[in-house]
């Protein structure tokens, strides 16, 4: 059975940005200003990812100023809404959002959906991983299948976020490209990483779903093994760590950032911030961003864009009717 969220364009897309000049500071500027609004609070992975991304913008002289807006509420709910509804006025603005965008609107979060709004650019990701302590028995899927062929319910995989979440749906998929009910999965929600390395170690649960560049930095200090990462092949940030599909486990998942404009944004806009993100991944100061956050580069543009928001919103919606989510 195979659930794909990912495509092997993401990364290739790269290759097709080396015509782009690698200097843009000498006047070549594609944007006077751009205005990014936030659905989320500061320090957030939505506010990272719109500041860090204007930061190589201007500073790479792509664009000449850059504004930020924090606006939360309603699970990015609220933002979505106010782009909608001041449409006219929002010309200037790029909204940043995430995967969440699609399984809030499933849900009923929100009324809204990617399909109300401009679709800009798809511009970085970070994969999912499942991880065990490091003292754990468990060293591969194979291990961790095994103990939950042994032992179903007392093979618990915990999470950072609420059932029917990004991190359950991951470990759910995982399990059912592996031939197992995810269904059967026990699943244990924890409101904070402290508490899940907590239950990991004390063996609450076998193993955590949680980001790449999480467990990276869980691995780096020595206190996890990362037992399969849902990309497409190995990651330059860690080597070591094994894929999923490596395993015989045919999934891919990438927790996707990107940017939307208000509906009905001019033409001429639209080219404009996607030539200005398009040329920003040949600056050494992106990489300079991108290296410090741990982000894959994924970048999707317009129709590519949509069409892998679509995939996506499908894998995930047929899950959680599977689930009872929905």
């Amino acid at each position: 059975m195979k659930f794909t969220l990912g495509r092997r364009a993401f990364i290739a897309a790269a290759a097709s940005l080396s015509l782009a000049a690698p200097v843009f500071a000498d006047g070549h500027k594609v944007a006077d200003s751009i205005h990014f609004l936030i659905p989320g609070g500061a320090g957030g992975g939505w506010d990272g990812t719109a500041r860090g991304t204007g930061e190589a913008l201007t500073g790479a002289g792509l664009v000449g100023t850059a504004s930020y807006e924090n606006m939360s509420g309603g699970g990015g709910g609220k933002a979505i809404g106010y782009l909608i509804e001041n449409a006219d006025s929002q010309h200037g603005t790029l909204m940043v959002n995430s995967t969440p965008i699609v399984i809030r609107s499933l849900t009923g979060v929100f009324p809204h959906n990617f399909r109300d709004l401009t679709l800009v650019s798809g511009t970085i990701g970070d994969y999912a991983a499942l991880v065990v302590g490091k003292d754990s028995s468990i060293n591969s899927m194979a291990d961790l299948l095994a103990a939950y062929d042994a032992d179903a319910s007392g093979t618990a995989i915990g999470g950072g976020s609420v059932p029917g979440g990004m991190d359950h749906l991951v470990a759910a998929m995982v399990m059912e490209a592996a031939g197992k009910d995810a269904l059967n999965v026990k699943y244990i929600p924890y409101d904070a990483g402290g508490k899940a390395m907590a239950a990991l170690l004390s063996g609450e649960i076998k193993a955590l779903s949680t980001g790449f560049s999480e467990a990276v930095a869980l691995a780096q200090a020595g206190e996890v093994k990362i037992i399969g990462v849902t990309s497409d092949e190995r990651v330059d940030a860690y080597g070591d760590a094994p894929t999923m599909k490596e395993q015989g486990i045919d999934t891919t998942f990438v927790n996707w950032r990107g940017f939307f404009g208000a509906p009905g944004l001019p033409a001429d806009k639209l080219a404009m911030y996607q030539e200005a993100i398009t040329k920003m991944y040949d600056t050494p100061e992106w990489e300079a961003v991108r290296a410090r956050n741990g982000w894959v580069n994924i970048h999707n543009s317009g129709d590519d864009f949509r069409t892998f928001l679509e995939a996506q919103e499908k894998v995930i919606g047929d899950l959680m009717k599977k689930l009872g989510f929905l």
